[in-house]
């Protein structure tokens, strides 16, 4: 989380909307191996909790039951240039960005908490796909049997929320619109709308 106050975005209502709406992170934790991470897909299991699952042959798989991990998840985000805020000569560079973190502690689902998680998965990523949905109906029973195999699910239940929205809140509206539409310019648009919709 940025140190900058004016840059803590503390709404666990849109941040949950935002992990919902990106729908995938990087999940960190410390192993007797040393640190590692695995980038994962993930689904809300309650108001503060998640499901994901990776493969059984992953580096995390046999040390992530019963440990203190963390999620990140990443937004749109870009780099600012002092020019576009059309403000003087003693601005600085910068990076704006969108990005929330959760921590806690991660157990192991059973296989038919995995298949749920995995249902709810595809259902919400074929539904943003306008076109008819596929669903593992659709796949032999002993097939998708073997694939569940080579996966484990996990649930995060989340004890800390940090959130971070960077987006030129300490400069003048002027300012920040103007770099806003610069970067819109430059086709970065989804971190121009979050400048131009400050949550």
């Amino acid at each position: 989380m940025h140190p900058n106050q004016a840059f803590h975005w503390q709404d666990r209502d849109a941040i949950r909307a935002f992990v919902e709406e990106v729908g995938f992170g990087t999940l960190f934790a410390a192993t007797p191996d040393g640190p590692r991470v695995v980038h994962v897909p993930m689904v809300w299991d309650g108001p503060d909790a998640l499901a994901f699952h990776i493969a059984r042959g992953n580096a995390l798989a046999r040390h992530l039951e019963g440990i203190s991990a963390l999620f990140v998840v990443n937004g749109p985000d870009a780099y600012v240039s002092p020019d576009w805020y059309k403000a003087g000569p003693n601005e600085v560079p910068t990076w704006n960005y969108v990005a929330a973190e959760l921590e806690g502690q991660v157990r192991r689902l059973d296989r038919e908490a995995l298949i749920a998680q995995i249902d709810r998965l595809t259902a919400r990523e074929e539904a943003r796909l306008n076109k008819q949905p596929w669903t593992r109906a659709k796949m032999e029973h002993r097939r998708f049997d073997a694939m569940l195999d080579a996966i484990i699910g996990f649930r995060l239940d989340i004890q800390a929320w940090r959130g971070t929205i960077k987006l030129n809140q300490n400069k003048p509206e002027a300012a920040r619109l103007a770099a806003a539409n610069t970067l819109e310019q430059h086709g970065r648009r989804a971190i121009s709308h979050w400048m131009r919709t400050l949550p």
